[in-house]
């Protein structure tokens, strides 16, 4: 059994006056970590890095051809965010889908969306409308393409446009902080045969509701689509265990 990974903390970020580049034209450290970490955290949440698959600072410093301190510091970051581990004398792993705190979020999700579903039905013109169904047509082409990452775009741009339309972008913005591992869960569910259809069958009464302006339709469409990621979290789990971690 590994040892229970120790929390650091990454340094301070530095002042906002501080300039991107140095006079020589090199970028500062500060900005080459938040590269790195921007890069790697796309990796980690896309699953392209698995749960469990070991990290290492010497390959990805070389990959990017710095040293390993910025490395370092985005790896301290990450690890702040729960997706990865650190383990003294054993190195640095992608951490696993933590099980008991998938409800949770996805609970705290649940309530946000339903309230920007209700507002986007009550606030919508013509033009977010067609917009709502371009993406929804976006995501009909991906899944006749088998386009997983593709999907999993389209579906944000779907959430995204909602929150916009109602008003509060800034309620997506949020929603994006609560639900980082429920992407990862997520994306454990598109392989599974007929999820993407089901998903599209589920943003349709969705984009109706919203379309007719009836904001109680529209908030229970939005509820009833978002339960059904409650719903399957143990299905997903059985059929992917060793990606997950389960409460003690």
């Amino acid at each position: 059994m590994r040892p229970r990974a120790t929390s650091k903390k990454a340094e301070a970020a530095p002042r906002l006056s501080s300039p991107a580049v140095r006079r020589n034209g090199r970028p500062r450290r500060t900005t080459a970590s938040s590269r790195i970490y921007a890069e790697l955290r796309d990796e980690l949440v896309s699953l392209q890095r698995r749960p469990g698959e070991p990290i290492s600072e010497a390959q990805i410093a070389l990959s990017y051809g710095l040293s390993r301190t910025p490395v370092r510091e985005a790896i301290l970051k990450l690890a702040d965010e729960g997706l990865v581990d650190i383990f003294p004398q054993s190195g640095i792993f992608v951490s696993r889908i933590p099980l008991g705190a998938l409800p949770e979020a996805i609970i705290i999700r649940k309530a946000l969306e339903e309230t920007t579903a209700r507002l986007a039905a009550e606030r919508a013109t013509s033009s977010q409308i067609l917009k709502l169904h371009s993406i929804l047509e976006r995501q009909r082409e991906c899944d006749a393409a088998g386009d997983r990452d593709g999907f999993h775009q389209a579906d944000e741009a779907f959430h995204a446009a909602i929150a916009e339309i109602a008003g509060h972008p800034g309620i997506w913005s949020l929603i994006q902080q609560v639900k980082v591992h429920v992407d990862r869960y997520r994306r454990l569910t598109l392989p599974q045969a007929g999820r993407m259809a089901q998903v599209i069958a589920e943003h349709v009464p969705i984009l109706a509701a919203i379309e007719a302006h009836d904001a109680s339709a529209a908030r229970d469409a939005m509820e009833s689509h978002l339960e059904h990621l409650l719903r399957d979290i143990s299905v997903t789990h059985d059929i992917n265990p060793e990606f997950f971690d389960e409460p003690d």
